[in-house]
């Protein structure tokens, strides 16, 4: 797939540094980042560096390690007081994927556990939940490619949109991950990847990791995944969440909304997979879900060609809400969760 995971930590804990393949560039070109700066690894979660809930989860996680190495020789109280301001700052890169909010409250709670260490017990204990963090993620990955098999065991085609796979995860991915296990049983599958505008995830990104894994991938436009159900090419639309809300209303990349609806309309299965952390049950429906606005160039002047009249007016959602009555199956690490209900989705997380 993948020349190294999309998200890594290299060395130890005092003088190591936060690995990124940067997926802004591919698939022209491959790159990687060595990040030694909290504020390069908060640019990089903004600016889509590093992109997908889980895999924003594991480079903030290591991100709180990379902020703190340079108060490690300084006092307890001053370590602490670091530690918070890396905290607060990287929660400011990201509103909508809940997991960047999870990973930073499981530091920050590792770190109050611990408080009795020195700095650099302390910092290397950061290291430690920060590894757990990853390691966990490619259990998760590997569990809900597991789940989701028996969904897809019988398609010949199925649609998925932005991207889900290793680049999002530490691991194989949510989405892509149980359309890597279904390929496996049937090599002729067939993938439908939406192009996902703005920016282009699976044009550039979930395409490249098909071919890379040589499973059948057809390209298309957004706007036409309406006519490729009518036409009985797929048979399901699996897609990733970035935060789903108590009742089961998920947020993902924007056009999963429209996704949703036009399955619905065409009696096809919609699954969203996302592991049990993407689940924000603080909320109790998408309507409380924070959505990103971005920058109008991402419209009018994407990869640095002007495609709108100057100063032409734009509206740019990161992100929308697929109701929970258009969802089939939610595929977690935990199971699989159908119907989609507050009490299902509380039995299946609880258990």
């Amino acid at each position: 797939m993948t020349a190294q995971p999309a998200v890594a930590w290299i060395g130890d804990a005092a003088t190591g540094n936060l690995k990124l393949i940067d997926q802004t560039v591919l698939p022209v070109e491959y790159r990687e980042l060595n990040l030694t700066q909290v504020e390069t690894v908060w640019e990089a979660i903004k600016s889509l560096r590093v992109r997908g809930a889980p895999a924003i989860g594991v480079a903030a996680a290591y991100g709180v390690v990379v902020g703190t190495q340079s108060a490690v020789r300084g006092t307890s109280s001053e370590f602490v007081a670091r530690l918070n301001h890396v905290l607060d700052y990287l929660a400011t890169s990201r509103p909508t994927a809940v997991n960047l909010f999870w990973a930073l409250d499981r530091m920050r709670r590792t770190a109050t556990a611990a408080a009795e260490l020195s700095p650099i017990d302390l910092l290397n204990r950061l290291l430690e939940e920060a590894c757990a963090i990853e390691q966990e993620d490619r259990e998760m990955c590997a569990a809900i490619g597991r789940h989701g098999l028996p969904l897809l065991r019988d398609c010949s085609g199925v649609l998925t949109h932005c991207n889900t796979g290793g680049l999002a995860t530490a691991g194989d991915g949510t989405a892509l991950a149980v359309i890597f296990a279904a390929a496996r049983l049937n090599p002729s599958l067939q993938v439908y990847a939406d192009e996902t505008r703005p920016l282009l995830q699976g044009a550039r990104l979930t395409a490249w990791e098909l071919m890379q894994r040589q499973v059948p991938v057809k390209l298309i436009c957004d706007s036409m995944a309406g006519w490729v159900m009518k036409e009985q090419r797929v048979q399901a639309v699996i897609v990733g969440a970035d935060r789903i809300a108590a009742n089961g209303d998920s947020a993902n990349k924007i056009g999963t909304y429209s996704l949703s609806v036009l399955a619905k309309a065409h009696n096809i299965p919609f699954y969203v997979a996302a592991p049990s952390s993407t689940f924000d049950l603080t909320i109790d429906n998408g309507d409380q879900i924070p959505i990103e606005q971005r920058a109008s160039s991402e419209i009018t002047n994407a990869f640095g060609r002007q495609t709108a009249p100057e100063g032409c007016d734009t509206y740019n959602p990161a992100f929308d809400v697929a109701p929970a009555g258009n969802i089939t199956a939610l595929i977690t690490e935990k199971g699989v969760i159908q119907p989609v209900t507050k009490s299902q989705i509380a039995a299946v997380l609880n258990s």
